[in-house]
């Protein structure tokens, strides 16, 4: 599939537009900002754009009001069929957050609810109990996603409402030619509903990717083959600024191996989960790293690690933002152009080399050697082995092993060169090796 060979960036739409938090009913191109970028994806190495959510909603996205229409915020529909088309026509494939789990209070058919009561034809679209009460006083009760009650939770069990929402997705892949879908908290959606979405979107594209949501447990029981093709790895996400911020590059090798190693008890080998190193929820890497130096150190694994790298917007030149407390303005900012600088074309190389690498795409997973400042790792299939070593440290360090034997070619610098068992690593350093 061709999602398990790309790099994916990730926009959040609302913020990287600039546009208002709260919906002011005004509408405004400010999707077409994307096209002002698409050169950029395009040199970066882009394989796909994951944009969060641009349908209609309250607020901040995930509060849905109409899934068939673009939020006015970001434009028209007709506005983002001109962004996705640029996009396409530069080889760039379009995801959409699918936010099925739950819509806004302002979602016309739960307005309907709150309007006729018991007389509303919708009122099984949702968890609903006329027995209660809400916190806005709508006398009755429903179940909000998590306790957030201007999250409404749709009922995905209902029929009516798993025809609805695969209509509407027919509507963007006719209308947009979308290529998949982000689903959002996907380990609180009905298993049987991403069953027939997997079905339905296989009809609608045979090459239609499904990606998850994932923040926690096992993740074999939504990536399978009736159900997601990926999902956020947010274990090796964890693992891999902890490990820096630690200098224990043990957690993240065993993490890797843990997941993905030549072992009988790996448990996702085979499998290309979406890795990251931030997103539009958590810290952005520039700020949670302690040591600015180790930023290089995390995207070298990151795009030599079994799995779909993903960026998001502004980090690959080394932007900041914490998570706040009540909002995540911060991590969601509007930039006026790219910031091309040292980091970004440093990234935009190893997207290069992971593109053109069968091993580091779809290869297997092997330690080498573990340090608490060094790490070293084989990827390998049938037709290529790259071997990478890192070094953490602030010190020069020499790697020595029997892998590091006979005729590479550096693939950061392109040239060949023939190793004895050794490898000098500057401080902070990485050398990526294809053996031949």
């Amino acid at each position: 599939m061709w999602l398990n060979n790309s790099v994916i960036y990730q926009i959040y739409p609302i913020g990287f537009c600039g546009a208002p938090y709260h919906n002011d009913g005004v509408c405004e191109p400010r999707i077409r900002k994307v096209m002002d970028w698409a050169d950029y994806l395009q040199e970066l190495g882009i394989g796909a754009v994951l944009f969060n959510p641009v349908f209609e909603s309250d607020n901040h996205g995930y509060d849905t009001r109409d899934f068939r229409i673009i939020d006015t915020r970001l434009g028209s529909n007709e506005d983002f069929r001109d962004v996705c088309k640029c996009l396409h026509d530069r080889g760039i494939k379009v995801i959409l957050d699918g936010v099925f789990n739950h819509v806004g209070r302002g979602f016309p058919y739960f307005k309907d609810v709150q309007e006729k009561k018991w007389d509303s034809p919708y009122k099984d679209w949702f968890h609903i109990s006329f027995d209660g009460n809400s916190c806005y006083n709508d006398g009755f009760w429903y179940e909000g996603w998590e306790g957030h009650f201007e999250l409404v939770k749709l009922n995905l069990q209902n029929p009516a409402v798993r025809d609805y929402l695969c209509d509407c997705i027919r509507g963007w892949v006719e209308d947009f030619d979308i290529d998949g879908l982000r689903l959002d908290v996907a380990y609180s959606l009905d298993p049987n509903f991403m069953r027939h979405l997997r079905w339905f979107v296989g009809q609608l594209k045979p090459d239609f990717a499904l990606i998850g949501e994932v923040l926690f447990g096992d993740y074999n029981r939504i990536v399978n083959d009736e159900m997601l093709h990926s999902c956020t790895n947010y274990e090796c996400y964890k693992g891999l600024y902890s490990a820096l911020n630690s200098m224990n590059l043990f957690e993240i090798a065993h993490s890797l191996h843990r997941q993905f190693g030549n072992d009988q008890w790996c448990i996702y080998r085979g499998k290309h989960l979406m890795t990251f190193a931030d997103n539009h929820d958590v810290t952005r890497l520039a700020s949670i790293l302690t040591n600015k130096n180790h930023i290089r150190a995390a995207y070298r694994i990151l795009m030599t690690m079994p799995g779909i790298p993903c960026l998001y917007y502004g980090s690959e030149w080394g932007a900041e933002g914490c998570k706040g407390k009540d909002n995540d303005y911060d991590l969601r900012p509007c930039f006026e152009a790219p910031q091309k600088n040292d980091l970004s074309e440093y990234i935009r190389k190893l997207v290069e080399i992971r593109k053109n690498s069968d091993a580091l795409c779809n290869g297997g997973y092997e330690n080498l050697i573990i340090k608490n400042h060094q790490l070293m790792f084989r990827r390998a299939t049938g037709s290529e082995e790259v071997i990478v070593v890192i070094n953490a440290g602030d010190y020069d360090f020499t790697m020595e092993h029997g892998a590091l034997q006979g005729t590479f070619r550096n693939l950061l610098t392109d040239e060949e060169e023939t190793l004895d068992g050794r490898c000098n690593i500057s401080a902070y350093g990485v050398k990526i090796y294809k053996r031949g």
